[in-house]
């Protein structure tokens, strides 16, 4: 069977697909399993049981029903979502935002693929242009999403702060970071998947004005972040202008099986996101929308991400925190300081093997982590500390990760 060279992308492995294996891998796989490597997010008792009387009103009337299964909705996302959501941001944060400013995407994944391949690549002019990542290592979804024949990433190393209690924090390297007329965009995660780092209000606001006097977009990952679910544990503040790309998502709140991603933009932005939706899916699915507005429009969302969503994780993360301190006080372990998401980003320095070799040791374990090497899209071969990283998704039952993570110290601790 013939392809064509577009194919290619899609016929070799890449670090999405790993993630996304590695998920299924683990439910059916036997044995005792610890998946602590995707990115799926907790299930929430209280937040189900809010979605589930959200259901059933919904499925209650049948004309809400027969609309939200039985009709396409507009390209670019249900109008009554984007209103509240308009509403909420206008109230909360004095945002300048109407319907036209957000757009519904088929999960965030899909928003990255668009806006990335629409700000890098080629352009009319024949020059080729790069998105730029200011702070890596970062999230793993964006490398593979690329359409054109150079890479369209550009990634900075980060600096390294190096802290009490054996922790550490990446840093944004200013120091002669110039944007040019090779970037067409810069892109950030905030908080930053993988390690849980947060972008200061300080460094955000010094990419924000870099963007603007080279006249290139600032696109925010929020999926973990603000305004909503609102998983940050330390001091941020929220913030949006016409020259942000603002990407935000329901699967966080508890809703990754639906496949909502948010995107909050200039209008010239949002029509072309709204072409996107028409052209490769008709239109976004009502699902998510239809859900979560009476949310919105009962004021129930923040108190949601405030008394439910953070406290839960902030539980989640305290007790592996107490996990590692215990099993791993031998080991020259650093955590990278969690400010927020759902992961801990442990950092083995002179660790003997790369973290991709623990990794799969650790998978015939029946240990699912995700190793630091594809979260670096340019690998720089002299910085060994991008092969000594793990991430580790805390969110899962406490008895399955306090195993985990004894696993992985027993494994780590052969290694010296």
């Amino acid at each position: 069977m013939q392809f064509s060279d577009f194919s290619s992308r899609y016929r070799q492995n890449s670090g999405t697909v790993q993630l996304m294996e590695d998920l299924g891998r683990a439910t059916s796989t036997r044995g005792p399993i610890h998946q602590l490597g995707g990115g799926n997010p907790a299930h929430i008792p209280e937040v189900e049981a809010l979605l589930r009387e959200s259901m059933g009103e919904i499925t209650g009337d049948p004309e809400v029903f027969g609309r939200m299964v039985g009709e396409y909705d507009a390209p670019e996302g249900n109008l009554g979502f984007r209103q509240a959501l308009t509403d909420m941001l206008r109230e909360q944060f004095a945002w300048p935002v109407t319907p036209d400013n957000i757009a519904i995407t088929n999960g965030s994944q899909s928003s990255f693929g668009l806006l990335f391949n629409s700000f890098a690549g080629r352009f009319p002019d024949g020059s080729h242009r790069k998105i730029l990542l200011p702070l890596t290592p970062e999230y793993v979804g964006y490398f593979d999403v690329g359409l054109a024949e150079q890479p369209i990433f550009e990634g900075r190393r980060a600096e390294i702060d190096l802290l009490p209690d054996r922790q550490f924090k990446y840093r944004v390297n200013f120091d002669g970071l110039e944007l040019g007329p090779e970037h067409g965009a810069v892109c950030v995660s905030r908080p930053t998947n993988p390690t849980g780092n947060v972008i200061t209000d300080a460094e955000m606001a010094q990419l924000r004005a870099a963007c603007k006097r080279a006249d290139i977009p600032l696109i925010v990952d929020g999926a973990y972040g603000l305004p909503f679910p609102g998983m940050i544990f330390t001091e941020a503040t929220p913030f949006w202008d016409t020259n942000t790309i603002l990407l935000l998502s329901l699967s966080k709140l508890g809703l990754p099986g639906i496949r909502t991603g948010i995107v909050v933009a200039d209008p010239e932005v949002i029509r072309l996101v709204r072409n996107h939706n028409a052209i490769n899916s008709l239109a976004p699915s009502r699902l998510g929308p239809t859900l979560v507005t009476p949310l919105l429009q009962k004021g129930q969302l923040q108190s949601v991400c405030d008394e439910l969503v953070r406290p839960f994780y902030r539980r989640k993360l305290d007790h592996a925190l107490d996990v590692i301190e215990h099993t791993m006080a031998d080991l020259p372990v650093r955590v990278h300081k969690p400010e927020g998401a759902l992961f801990l980003w442990l950092w083995f320095e002179g660790l003997p093997v790369t973290t991709t070799e623990l990794y799969r040791e650790l998978m015939d374990q029946g240990v699912f982590v995700l190793p630091s090497r594809p979260f670096f899209p340019d690998p720089a071969a002299d910085w060994r500390h991008q092969d000594e990283c793990i991430r580790v998704n805390y969110a899962g039952p406490e008895a399955m990760v306090s195993e985990g993570i004894a696993l992985i110290a027993e494994a780590v601790r052969s290694k010296f």
